[in-house]
């Protein structure tokens, strides 16, 4: 009977401090687990070896081996073998990197026993390396987030990594990128998807309001709390809480914050007892939090915390190859949400002038030029005239005339215009009404500055 009973998972310990090892060996001992402890790198290698465990627990810093020569030692030794990292503070980014080169996951020491126990239990769940999750071949769509340019297969490639750890995520981009989408896709692709999302503007509060939203309040802990409140954070407890613009968070409230994330606890305001949470924290922000660390006004060991792994999204303006994939979803999208009959079509000229324009408001400006289009279009296509003037015309200065210049040849250029405008800028039509042939109406929009040459 006994040899029918299953295996117990076999993981390995490595630190070169003997208490940390014997602690830890004792406690997942107790667990189920088979451990084993090392202090020595060259001893442990040699047992993996000989019987690979299903996790390695190992420090960053031992006494002979460094963490990611241990990382590249057992992915050859024993590619099966889940490398979970421990550090100190200071080598976090050492440990973000070896992350990166295939690690399963880090624990920043301090850390709790409940947190290893955790990640250790994720590992087991885990079929494989992250890279592996799922086919990294190119896609249009990926969790919610629309984009086949390369910028955005490598933030795909990254959710896809990143999303089985519990590791902290700093979203980085200017307003209007879909820095919440990719906290949602994050979430929603992760083991903690069956639970809350919770996204909270820390910009939009007072330190007051923050602090009661974010860690809530007991009963009387001040005038009108007639009752016990939940605050987001353990309203959020397994799943995911999304900060967006961290970086609007007054200093008080970071120093709470750090503390939640150090310990892993909060306390409501008003209370004295400590309440354990389990979340995962994504911040995202449009400012430039290093020079803010550099100014006083963000504390650099939150932005550390916080910025566990970066995704940096670009501005719409630097991937226009998405733009046509954005309309066609937005006016199927907006189609729909309107009750219109039937998708229109949509001309190149549509797109085309999309694709010239410099997108200052980003994909969320992209989704209101095309819901005002398909709002007001009456015909089956969309066609440049559709589009507000504004995107034609953005950033081009209007010609200054010479002294010399006739009041003849400004009424005409005045007029040009106002007959252009008024076509939706279809250059046939404009040259009809004006009673000119195409040629010389290009030479007369070249002049005036009305389109650029490509």
């Amino acid at each position: 009977m006994a040899d029918n009973a299953p295996s117990k998972p076999r993981v390995y310990i490595l630190d070169d401090e003997i208490v940390t090892v014997r602690r830890l060996v004792q406690a997942l001992a107790k667990d189920g687990y088979e451990v084993e402890g090392f202090i020595s790198a060259g001893e442990a290698m040699s047992r993996v070896a000989a019987h690979p465990p299903e996790v390695l627990v190992t420090d960053v810093r031992l006494n002979d081996a460094d963490g990611m020569e241990i990382l590249q030692r057992v992915t050859i030794l024993a590619p099966g073998t889940k490398v979970i990292l421990m550090t100190g503070y200071a080598a976090v980014d050492h440990a973000v990197q070896a992350m990166k080169a295939g690690a399963f996951h880090y624990l920043a020491k301090p850390f709790k026993l409940e947190e290893l126990r955790n990640t250790i239990s994720d590992a087991l769940r885990y079929p494989g390396k992250p890279d592996d999750a799922a086919d990294l071949s190119p896609v249009d769509h990926f969790a919610g987030i629309i984009g086949r340019s390369p910028a955005m297969q490598e933030i795909f490639k990254t959710i896809r990594q990143i999303a089985p750890l519990n590791c902290n995520v700093l979203i980085q981009g200017e307003s209007g990128t879909g820095k919440e989408l990719v906290a949602k896709a994050l979430h929603g692709v992760s083991g903690r998807a069956q639970h809350p999302f919770i996204p909270f503007n820390c910009g939009a509060f007072s330190e007051d309001l923050v602090a009661n939203e974010l860690f809530g309040h007991e009963k009387g802990a001040f005038t009108g709390a007639v009752s016990t409140k939940l605050g987001l954070l353990e309203a959020a407890n397994n799943g995911t809480i999304f900060l967006d613009e961290v970086g609007e968070m007054p200093i008080p409230m970071q120093i709470k914050l750090l503390r939640v994330i150090q310990e892993r606890t909060l306390l409501r305001v008003g209370g004295v007892a400590p309440i354990s949470i389990n979340v995962r924290l994504i911040a995202a922000t449009n400012r430039d939090i290093e020079k803010m660390i550099a100014a006083g006004e963000f504390r650099q060991d939150l932005f550390y915390r916080l910025k566990v792994v970066m995704i940096n999204i670009p501005p719409l303006r630097k991937r226009r190859e998405d733009i046509p994939l954005l309309v066609e979803h937005f006016v199927t999208l907006v189609t729909t949400q309107f009750g219109k009959p039937m998708v229109p079509e949509i001309a190149p000229d549509f797109l085309e002038a999309l694709s010239s324009y410099t997108f200052p408001g980003n994909v969320r400006e992209l989704q209101n030029i095309v819901e005002r289009a398909v709002a007001l279009s009456r015909e089956p296509v969309l066609t440049g005239r559709d589009l507000p003037p504004d995107i034609f015309f953005a950033g081009i200065q209007p010609p200054v005339p010479e002294k010399n210049s006739s009041h003849l040849k400004a009424l005409e250029h005045e007029r040009i215009t106002e007959v252009y405008r008024s076509t939706g800028f279809n250059q046939t039509e404009t040259a009809r009404l004006l009673g000119i042939s195409r040629t010389t109406l290009w030479r007369r929009l070249k002049e005036l500055n009305l389109f650029s040459e490509k």
